[in-house]
């Protein structure tokens, strides 16, 4: 079992396949040029394997495959049905903008994958393509209905941004209550890498949107989910995933690993530190050190709030948020 400095039980890993995406979001990295880390430093994926049957061993109970957008990087199917080989009740997930899925969902699931968490900020193209700086609406949804069509679990992600999709937060509520799909709405994180232009809505201002249409019940956090729940008077849950609120960090479960082979403590802070020279010397039991020591050091909490959101030096496409 893994437990951190402040008694939380390390059970979940988020693995981070590339950092190298096809959109340019503004709240992510818009000017970030197209380019990419050369293959030579990042870990292959049987050394990613090595660390994370190491994890398994150790407490992980929960995989998620992040980017970057992780559908780019090849074979990422062959990948996924390692570690489902491996441990085939692990709690294996992926995050994507969604932009690939048309062709590579059923791959995908085959393989083992079961749940998909998928971007969709905006129903409308012209402000999809106005938030990732490219035409993308039409194969977002397409890539949405064949990850339903392959029997995944599906989760829908949505920045609310101030004057540009705001008034889209029932809409795509909407949308993915006809489909049968939890929608998680998303507070914008201050981050140094995005437009300097944009505004999100605080949780507050989300759910005042959302009570223009629905009476809403606080359902509340579980276990170490990262959404607060809520529910319409039909039954529909959705999340709020709300970093600024001062009780986000009192059930984090969560490090996460670059594929450049830094393990990361917390999403907000730089610090980190990498198995990489561990792993590709095959030296397991200095990579598990290292992986217990940045447990045991991960901070007891991010330093968002309500009252003054500090902007994070964090580069969220090498981690998948």
């Amino acid at each position: 079992m893994l437990i951190d400095g402040y008694g939380r039980k390390i059970d979940y890993l988020r693995v981070s396949v590339t950092e190298r995406c096809n959109f340019r979001c503004q709240y992510c990295m818009p000017e970030k040029p197209f380019s990419w880390v050369p293959r030579e430093n990042l870990l292959s994926f049987e050394d990613l394997f090595k660390f994370i049957k190491v994890a398994i061993d150790e407490g992980i109970k929960k995989i998620r495959i992040t980017g970057g957008e992780p559908t780019l990087r090849h074979d990422l199917d062959k990948f996924i049905k390692m570690i489902y080989d491996y441990k085939s009740d692990i709690d294996l997930a992926l995050t994507t903008n969604g932009y690939l899925l048309a062709e590579s969902a059923q791959k995908l699931a085959d393989a083992g994958l079961k749940r998909i968490n998928i971007s969709l900020d905006s129903l409308k193209p012209e402000v999809a393509e106005k938030i990732a700086q490219k035409d993308v609406l039409s194969n977002v949804l397409e890539g949405i209905e064949n990850s339903l069509k392959a029997g995944l679990k599906v989760k829908i992600n949505m920045v609310p941004l101030k004057g540009i999709n705001d008034n889209e937060i029932v809409d795509i509520l909407d949308f993915c209550k006809e489909r049968g799909i939890q929608v998680r709405f998303i507070e914008y994180m201050e981050n140094s890498y995005a437009s300097n232009d944009i505004k999100g809505l605080n949780g507050k201002e989300i759910l005042e949107k959302i009570k223009e249409k629905y009476v809403i019940k606080k359902i509340g956090r579980e276990g170490s989910s990262p959404a607060f729940h809520y529910k319409l008077e039909d039954g529909y849950i959705f999340g709020l995933i709300d970093p600024h609120k001062h009780d986000f960090c009192e059930n984090c479960n969560r490090i996460r690993l670059t594929a450049e082979g830094y393990l990361i403590p917390c999403l907000y802070f730089d610090e980190a530190m990498s198995i990489k020279e561990a792993i590709e010397a095959g030296d397991i039991q200095k990579a598990t050190q290292i992986m217990k020591e940045v447990i045991r050091n991960k901070p007891e909490k991010n330093r968002w709030s309500e009252e003054e959101a500090q902007t994070s030096n964090r580069a969220f496409y090498e981690t998948g948020g």
